[in-house]
């Protein structure tokens, strides 16, 4: 006896729909968000149960508290809804959904696998947001008053006092808790990187995949939590759609009648973009990485790749992104294989594209 469970959380109450395995609606309930009343609230329905609940800032927690209870728990990313909404609806949808086969967009959750190193690379983005949006602050204000900021002298304390000099009393006493925040958060966002750092390396494949080119500790801590294993992705076009890497081709009219009466594709002008449903913070890993391999890794077989590129007409910005796709084929494969970076294995491979 089968029974499909979607689940709609909130702050305070979660909403339960159930359906049978023919569809029919069987019940709909509200609990309390109380982790002992919805683990006594599933091992009250009968059969075997198979859950869905929305992505969300829960989810997580759900996931973790859950899964022992039923036999299949999944987690859907859920877009604008239109048409009618309430928390009922919305859980029978979700338990439909489970029932059909028809999830479009299920989210991979492992909360007991980094779990802590989750954590703190979450507090460190944040924390990383606030610098830069303070910094922006404090340039406001100089050129609010038409003090030009050049640079990143006007943050440090070492010429505080001459760029401060240059406001108006007025302006001066907001300015400097503005330089404060920044001190503070400055020094929180030190504490959290090392942190951050120190507990990647408790992992061992921390160490194998921060030899790739590109990547440095934090951007390995981030990564860690986010793919949390590699073998979720079978091929490399995988990973790339995944990272907002994959190239996506759009066309429309491809088809025109021929002279005899059928049908041959037409020559139409094909527009390539990345594909948009991805994980963010890793695209920005990737291209990031890619910027350092340009900047400064001008050794590496990636850089020589990326000068015949420019070299045969790409646009740096593609030549670039080229850059980054390979870097993260060769973090997939590095990964599953636990090795570390070998240049010059990508020496061989570059090496033709020259002639």
């Amino acid at each position: 006896m089968e029974r499909y469970i979607g689940l709609d959380p909130h702050g305070t109450s979660c909403t339960f729909g159930v359906i049978g395995p023919s569809g029919r609606k069987l019940r709909n309930d509200v609990v309390e968000t109380n982790g002992k009343a919805l683990v006594s609230y599933l091992r009250g329905i009968p059969g075997r149960k198979h859950l869905c609940l929305e992505e969300g800032t829960q989810s997580a927690w759900l996931y973790e508290i859950l899964s022992p209870h039923v036999e299949e728990i999944v987690v859907a990313g859920i877009g604008e809804s239109r048409g009618q909404k309430s928390d009922v609806l919305d859980a029978f949808r979700r338990a439909e959904e489970l029932r059909t086969g028809t999830i479009k967009k299920p989210v991979f959750k492992a909360p007991r696998m980094y779990s802590r190193l989750r954590e703190l690379g979450r507090v460190h983005s944040m924390l990383v947001r606030d610098v830069v949006r303070v910094q922006g602050r404090v340039k406001a204000m100089y050129r609010a008053r038409g003090v030009g900021t050049p640079g990143k002298s006007v943050y440090g304390p070492k010429e505080r006092e001459r760029w401060l000099r240059q406001l108006p009393v007025s302006s001066r006493w907001a300015t400097e808790k503005l330089h404060e925040q920044y001190d503070l958060l400055l020094e929180l966002k030190h504490e959290a990187e090392q942190e951050l750092v120190a507990e990647a390396r408790k992992h061992r494949i921390s160490k194998v995949l921060a030899t790739a080119p590109g990547l440095g500790p934090i951007r390995v801590a981030r990564l860690l939590p986010i793919v949390v294993t590699p073998h979720r992705f079978r091929t490399r076009s995988q990973f790339w759609a995944y990272c907002g890497l994959g190239i996506v081709m759009r066309s429309s009219s491809d088809w025109i009648q021929s002279p005899n009466g059928g049908w041959m594709r037409a020559q139409v002008q094909q527009t390539r973009g990345l594909n948009r449903q991805h994980n963010s913070s890793l695209k920005n890993i990737f291209k990031g990485a890619a910027t350092t391999v340009v900047m400064r890794l001008h050794t590496d077989p990636l850089y020589e790749h990326y000068i015949q590129l420019t070299s045969a007409g790409t646009k740096p910005n593609l030549a670039q992104l080229t850059i980054a796709r390979r870097i993260a084929a060769i973090v997939l494969r590095m990964w599953k294989d636990e090795q570390e970076y070998d240049p010059g294995k990508l020496k061989q491979k570059v090496a033709p594209a020259a002639h």
